[in-house]
């Protein structure tokens, strides 16, 4: 392999004596509007699928509807991401965000007038609701480099994820309650008002402003090269860090094989095995429980190898394939769940951070989109063949090749030259 390359930023030098500490992210105002942005936008993804689904159980949506409207948004959300990446690298990543969340806002009420009436309407809107969805999320990713101090960062994506796994945990019964008064229209419209808010709340971030300042004084810009260039421009970016490399490719094996193994196979196991739906619930729950307390863990605790543990964190996930192929106990199942869940946050964090660290800031959001694309891509390959794989060869077979591959993997990642330090040793910061 070609020899590690140099660091995009330097290493922070020690702080002066007497300096004050940095102060919290919490107590920074355009954190704080950035984090209910991202939180409004992560609430509004996770709640379409449930409410679409309230819609076939009122009849208004057919399961044929539901199928061909969820795979609409996603193939909008896979289209836009590249995109999205590109034009947060071209221009203000304030301004990508605003409108690719409005895109998505403006798709809500058409999703909402074609319900019962019109399915390729609804097909339309859903596929620019996934748009909109996946042009914000690498100009999300740039735009907390932009807002968060280097050193802060590592908490700052903690939080980020404390706010999406509650949602996640909080939002089935908050929508149940809800259902309880408004019709499926008016959640509809209720999730366009959360991309509103992702669209208005969040600020330009400090070095956006200071890029401005600067562009000022400065010579005309040179002319912006096609769209498919810069595009290239990310992904030879990317091919610059073996570590970005290495985990995007263990993150694809434990997306595309373990957990597409698990949704497919918890089901089934809970109601053969244990004759009971306890078992989903408790699982995906504990998952959830688990993905906070790590999230809690890793924004104070920086081991000596980052990347080390990221990727320990990240094999643990083999624990839930693991755990269903074995005649357990099912609280051993529960307590499997939450240790991937603890796990997944112990990767994605210091992943995110590292990759706001590392990359050319000018890149950032390329490579971010890159990221999206290749794990959010597989994902539905990986849902469709392991069907078909259970039947073939049978559950337990198809979940232990699954578990193997989540464990292996990953360690296999880490013996990628600068994996350790998701950089060079010295790159990282500390809150």
């Amino acid at each position: 392999m070609a020899t590690t390359p140099a660091p995009t930023t330097p290493a922070p030098t020690a702080a002066k004596a007497g300096t004050r500490p940095p102060r919290s992210v919490l107590r920074d105002p355009a954190f704080l509007r950035l984090w209910a942005g991202t939180t409004a936008s992560g609430l509004a993804t996770w709640a379409l699928p449930f409410v679409l689904g309230l819609a076939v159980l009122h009849r208004d949506l057919g399961a044929a509807g539901l199928g061909l409207v969820l795979a609409a948004r996603t193939a909008g959300f896979l289209a836009a991401v590249a995109v999205g990446g590109v034009l947060a690298d071209r221009h203000s990543r304030r301004a990508v965000v605003l409108w690719s969340a409005l895109a998505a806002a403006v798709a809500a009420p058409l999703l909402a007038a074609g319900l019962g009436r019109s399915l390729a309407l609804m097909t339309l809107a859903a596929a620019l609701a996934g748009a909109g969805q996946g042009a914000c999320r690498p100009a999300f990713q740039a735009l907390t480099a932009e807002t968060v101090e280097p050193e802060r960062r590592q908490r700052a994506n903690a939080a980020m994820t404390l706010a999406v796994r509650g949602s996640t945990l909080a939002g089935p019964a908050l929508t149940a309650l809800l259902a309880a008064f408004l019709d499926v229209s008016a959640l509809l419209l209720a999730i366009g008002l959360l991309w509103l808010v992702a669209a208005l709340v969040p600020g330009r971030g400090a070095a956006a402003d200071a890029n401005a300042a600067c562009e000022d004084s400065a010579a005309p810009p040179a002319p912006r090269t096609g769209f498919r260039t810069e595009f290239l421009e990310g992904i030879r970016e990317a091919r610059r860090h073996p570590w970005f490399l290495a985990g995007l490719a263990a993150l694809v094996a434990v997306i595309a094989l373990g957990y597409s193994a698990t949704s497919v196979a918890l089901p089934l196991i809970s109601r053969d095995r244990y004759g009971t739906e306890w078992v989903l619930a408790a699982a995906t729950t504990a998952y959830t429980v688990g993905a906070l307390g790590g999230a809690l863990v890793i924004a104070r605790w920086r081991p000596r190898s980052p990347g080390w543990a990221a990727f320990a964190g990240l094999a643990a996930y083999g624990l839930a394939p693991l755990s269903l192929m074995l005649p357990v106990h099912p609280v051993v199942v529960v307590l499997a769940y939450a240790v991937a869940g603890i796990g997944i946050e112990l990767f994605n964090v210091p992943w995110f951070t590292a990759t706001q660290r590392e990359v050319a800031p000018d890149k950032l959001a390329r490579v971010s989109s890159l990221d999206f694309l290749v794990s959010y891509g597989l994902a539905p390959v990986g849902l469709a063949l392991i069907a078909p794989a259970i039947e073939a060869f049978g559950v337990t077979a198809v979940l232990g090749g699954c578990a193997a591959a989540c464990f292996l993997v990953p360690a296999a990642a880490a013996l990628v030259p600068t994996a350790r330090h998701f950089g060079r040793p010295g790159t990282s910061t500390a809150d």
